[in-house]
């Protein structure tokens, strides 16, 4: 083992040093060598009559869960007996379940070696030491993304500035650009595209404090931070997304009568075209029906593979439904189901863990000792946060099998040599996607999730000129004629069935019953993440101007985009106060190991994604807007916050390897029981 601090515990892996005494036995002196005939005669007399050989091993597990796992690891040095029964999984399953408030239902995480190295990992794995706190926006921070490599991470703010840091200990600027010049009123979201190569800014036009209008700035961000393209983006809630490397999805908002719209999406290309008028640069994506003054909001894209195995489509009756947004049904999500703590892993992260185990198995890998030296702070019981609760059936099905994920679709190659695709490349061979967003029917706020299978796209190589100013005067004239004979009627927008063929319809709509706020995709692209603030239950919506009042706490729902059904729920799991016309969005993040969610309580809060129990929570002086996880290292966290500050978190880990001095420490949720119920 390696050199530790004197305070620190250590471990003998093979039950203890060649020079140990005889296993289940000491000598007084606390040494295991004699130097004499005398007292090697004394040390095994003791042996022989100590009353420890005695105790049985139920014995001593009962008496070690009386014990800190500290204790504990401290007494299985004494002796070789000592030590084998400390590295008892039963044991460490009870410490873990103990200490982090795990449900005794759940079983051990698919692909963990034991109980013992999942205590390690939420002691020393999980970003709660803050290392770097940054204070260089003027204004509230909105938002933060990370690059694909981990390399970058960029921030939003009210300043008008969008930041692109190096994420690297210590963080440093790596470039920046104010908006503001291109009469922005300030920046609000921000994505890298799949190569890293450039950056999408999203943010809001300066006009009337009711105004909608926003923008889509692109940048690059190799060989110099240089803009490369503006899209007009409305309402600016839409935010806009990557559609592929090259190519991304904006929104415009088109009303049609009173408190009917329709919401245009458009993909874009991520340059300005300039060697030809005849290029096009974007492309009617759907046109999508708005009822009751909603309209489409907070676009993302996600890969799934799975949609291009036509059979399992055509099962019918585990995917999705095509229905339109206005006439369809929406799944109500009140589900009376048995439910069990705890969230499955990305199929991904599975096979991972499950070659990592068998690496175990042969011997390949090295566990660190557990280190225990930093101290918790434990919480009252009305601090703790909820966690999350699983379908039974799910978990069972979960765990019994692997899918092959949407990794084939998400190439993270450092060495990606593919930065000049052409854009006709880009489009070709698409993996299969959904369109997922956010978007209301009973009221204009948004309270349910929209998908929308893509399975191709098509992107004209050249505009279609039209016909001469001769023929278009013509046409025009016919037209007059036309209509003075048979003068045409005026459609009725009210009425959808009547113009339903104008447009695109809407796969799958699910309602959540409730204001959302914030949603965010598992890295495998399996799993959707949304952050929902609930209305009251059977609240009635007379008037569309008028939604319901909205709850302080809010909740988390998990859809399983294989199925779309929703198969997780996370009640009650943090603070939001603004009312409902005033709410604004809560960003989250999930990695492999964790979720994260920002809140308006100036905490933002972590769960683990398989146990489902709150772990930490992360402090500011203000409202939490936004968290990311570095998706290259799930042991850096970095949150935003009204206060102006971006703070970085990382493991006490990578602290300790990369020998930072921690400027502060999160709070962790360690919700203890009595010892006395542990132990029975």
């Amino acid at each position: 083992m390696s050199d530790a601090p004197s305070s620190s515990v250590e471990f003998r892996r093979e039950g203890g040093s060649t020079n140990d005494p005889p296993e289940g036995c000491r000598s007084r002196s606390g040494s295991s060598s004699s130097s004499g005939s005398l007292v090697g005669e004394a040390e095994e007399d003791y042996c022989e009559n100590s009353p420890w050989v005695f105790i049985p091993e139920p014995m001593f597990t009962k008496i070690f869960l009386y014990l800190e796992p500290r204790d504990m690891l401290n007494a299985g040095q004494t002796c070789k007996r000592w030590n084998k029964l400390s590295r008892d999984d039963y044991i460490w399953r009870k410490y873990f379940q103990r200490e982090f408030n795990v449900d005794t239902n759940i079983g051990l995480k698919p692909g963990a070696e034991s109980w013992r190295s999942e205590f390690k990992r939420l002691t020393d794995n999980v970003p709660m030491v803050m290392t770097d706190v940054l204070t260089n926006h003027s204004h509230q921070v909105l938002h933060v993304s990370f690059s694909h490599n981990g390399k970058m991470f960029a921030t939003c703010s009210k300043d008008g500035f969008v930041i692109v840091w190096n994420s690297a200990y210590p963080s440093t600027i790596r470039d920046s650009y104010d908006m503001r010049k291109l009469s922005w009123k300030y920046t609000q979201f921000s994505q890298f595209n799949q190569s890293d190569t450039l950056l999408l800014v999203s943010g809001v036009h300066f006009g009337s404090p009711h105004s909608t209008s926003g923008e889509i700035a692109v940048f690059t961000v190799q060989n110099g931070f240089r803009l490369r393209c503006r899209v007009t983006n409305r309402p600016y809630d839409i935010f806009g997304t990557w559609f592929s490397d090259q190519h991304l999805l904006s929104g415009d908002l088109h009303w049609l009568a009173h408190l009917v719209s329709s919401s245009i999406l458009w993909l874009n290309k991520a340059n300005q075209e300039v060697d030809s008028e005849h290029t096009p640069i974007r492309n009617q994506l759907y046109k999508f029906y708005n009822r009751n003054a909603s309209s489409i909001r907070a676009i993302m894209v996600a890969n799934c593979p799975w949609l291009g195995d036509e059979k399992k489509d055509e099962e019918g009756a585990e995917g999705p439904s095509t229905s339109d947004a206005a006439g369809q049904k929406p799944t109500t999500e009140d589900e009376e189901d048995d439910r069990r703590i705890g969230n499955p892993l990305s199929h991904y992260q599975m096979n991972q863990d499950q070659a990592m185990d068998n690496m175990y198995r042969a011997g390949r890998v090295f566990i660190p000792d557990i280190d225990l030296d930093f101290p918790y702070v434990p919480l009252e019981n009305n601090d703790y946060a909820s966690p999350i609760h699983y379908l039974d059936e799910y978990r069972r099905e979960y765990e019994d099998s692997y899918y092959e994920s949407s990794d084939d679709c998400l190439d993270d190659d450092d060495d990606q040599e593919d930065d000049d695709m052409s854009e006709t490349e880009d489009l070709d061979n698409l993996c299969p996607k959904y369109l997922i967003f956010s978007t209301g029917s009973k009221t204009y706020t948004p309270h349910q999730i929209g998908f929308k299978r893509i399975s191709s796209v098509n992107f004209p190589r050249r505009v279609d000129p039209g016909p001469s100013l001769k023929e278009r005067i013509a046409l025009r004239d016919r037209q007059r004629e036309l209509e003075n004979e048979t003068p045409p009627m005026e459609a009725n927008w009210a009425n959808y069935e009547a113009v339903a063929d104008r447009f695109d319809k809407v796969d799958k709509l699910i309602d959540l019953h409730g204001h959302i706020i914030g949603m965010g995709l598992s890295p495998d692209h399996r799993y959707l993440y949304v952050n929902s603030r609930p209305w009251p239950k059977n609240y009635v919506i007379r008037n569309p101007l008028e939604p319901p009042p909205i709850a302080q706490e809010i909740d988390i729902h998990v859809i399983d985009l294989m199925t779309l059904k929703k198969v997780g729920t996370m009640l009650r799991a943090h603070k939001a106060y603004t009312p409902n016309t005033e709410c604004f969005f809560i960003f989250l993040d999930v990695c492999d190991n964790y979720v994260a969610s920002g809140a308006e309580d100036m905490h933002a809060y972590l769960w683990d994604r398989y146990y489902g129990v709150c772990l930490t929570k992360y402090q500011h002086d203000d409202v939490v807007n936004s968290v990311a996880f570095n998706p290259r290292d799930n042991e850096m966290l970095v949150t935003t916050s009204d206060d102006y500050e971006i703070k970085i978190w990382r493991s006490l880990s990578q602290a300790k390897k990369l020998g930072i001095q921690p400027v502060g420490k999160a709070i962790e949720f360690r919700k203890l029981k009595s010892r006395t119920t542990t132990c029975h």
